[in-house]
């Protein structure tokens, strides 16, 4: 998260809200926010979210599969992700997140599905 500048900036059973700068941390060789950071920030925000609601006691969360459709492109300033629980089941969780720009034009739309897992005791 630090590397890309991430900052979380709530956290609740509706969802999580993180930020990221588009800056050269996030660029890819030409200038625009790379795919691979908004996958980054997508799934930090729905790891963070799972585990917000699962046992953390006696439960993990991992990502099990995420996809990623970039609408926009974007060369600077910030996104704001938006993540919100579609499904909570006893072993999966799936998340929809939406990555938006200042103006609040769509730069990404993500889903990604978390696995619960028992920890060994």
């Amino acid at each position: 998260m630090e590397a890309l500048g991430i900052e979380i900036t709530s956290v609740s059973a509706e969802g999580v809200v993180a930020t990221m700068p588009v800056d050269h941390r996030t660029h890819q060789p030409f200038g625009l926010l790379h795919g691979g950071a908004s996958v980054a920030l997508a799934e930090t925000v729905a790891s963070i979210g799972a585990y917000s609601l699962i046992d953390q006691e006696t439960e993990a969360c991992v990502g099990l599969e995420i996809n990623a459709n970039h609408i926009r492109g974007k060369k600077s300033g910030t996104v704001t992700a938006y993540a919100k629980p579609a499904h909570r089941g006893k072993t999966t969780m799936v998340w929809e997140v939406k990555i938006v720009d200042e103006e609040n034009e769509l730069i990404c739309l993500s889903r990604c599905t978390m696995a619960i897992l028992k920890k060994k005791q």
